[in-house]
């Protein structure tokens, strides 16, 4: 998307054709995920491909998109370091029913670059489609880069909708409250499902990046908030996060909630820390009709 604000730097980078991706799939793949969030044997809709219910967990579906952004090269920011890289926002739109096998096809473009001074922020779009070419999710990512920031850009996004909402915290208790203790080898398993950055598993790579040991992914802990609020609420159609802080293997996720209306906004923190790690929280219920299971 062009902005006449844009230095020629990002007009380039909007114009980069990234290769589509086939994403193939099966039901080991869907419960392997599941497994990756948290799901237990007790959750056999999630972990038992025979059963009536079987699914993905909706947060699946930032799945099938990262071979298409790792064709996204980001070398042409000023500095670039793949070790000064985090994970800043995650939009995902569910379109249509989510198929628990089969291909997917992915493509992705740059959708907004950010100046923030001593970083820089961007912003991919990937839009992954089944076989027939309909629409299963959408997806913007945010990642800062540190290091990155100076090349006289924009500093102020565009207002995207869901996917930009500040989502306030209503002044009041949460309506729901679920505490999940992530394993030690949470981010090991995790990363099978395809997000293979060497930050989770290596501790060197996690040292040059500022972190005293591996931190778990972002869109692990995203899909284990987002699969309590499918626990407390029901299904929701879209799901926004900012990363707010890092969580380890092994630390125990609290994940607040309040509904307003059709939506569910939350927050996650570690109970350990008391670190907020999620902010800006919310999904959008399916039909705006929340399914409690409180």
């Amino acid at each position: 998307m062009a902005n006449t604000q844009d230095p020629q730097l990002v007009l380039d980078a909007k114009n980069i054709e990234i290769p589509a991706d086939h994403y193939t799939f099966t039901e080991r793949d869907v419960i392997l995920y599941n497994l990756g969030i948290g799901a237990t044997a007790q959750d056999l809709q999630w972990v038992y491909e025979g059963d009536d219910e079987f699914a993905a967990i909706p947060t699946f579906g930032v799945i099938p998109q990262f071979a298409a952004m790792g064709s996204a090269s980001l070398d042409w920011l000023p500095n670039f370091n793949p070790a000064k890289l985090l994970h800043g926002e995650q939009f995902l739109s569910i379109k249509a029913p989510i198929p628990t096998s089969g291909e997917l096809v992915t493509t992705a473009r740059f959708l907004e670059v950010l100046d923030k001074g001593k970083a820089a922020a961007v912003t991919m779009l990937t839009e992954t489609k089944d076989a027939s070419g309909k629409l299963i999710f959408e997806n913007q990512s945010t990642t800062f880069i540190r290091g990155s920031g100076g090349f006289g850009g924009k500093r102020v996004g565009m207002d995207r909708g869901a996917a930009t909402a500040a989502n306030d915290v209503p002044k009041r208790a949460p309506d729901a409250v679920v505490e999940e203790k992530t394993s030690a080898g949470q981010a090991a398993l995790y990363r099978l499902s395809g997000d293979l950055n060497p930050l989770h598993i290596l501790p060197e790579f996690a040292a040059i990046g500022g972190f005293n040991k591996p931190i778990l992914h972002g869109l692990c802990f995203m899909g284990i908030a987002g699969k309590h609020v499918l626990q407390k609420f029901g299904p929701y159609q879209d799901i926004k996060v900012r990363f707010a802080g890092v969580v380890y293997p092994g630390e125990t996720l609290v994940t607040q909630m309040w509904k307003e209306g059709q939506k569910v906004i939350f927050t996650a923190k570690v109970k350990e820390r008391d670190a907020l790690v999620l902010a800006s929280a919310a999904a959008t219920l399916v039909d705006g009709e929340a399914k409690a299971k409180l």
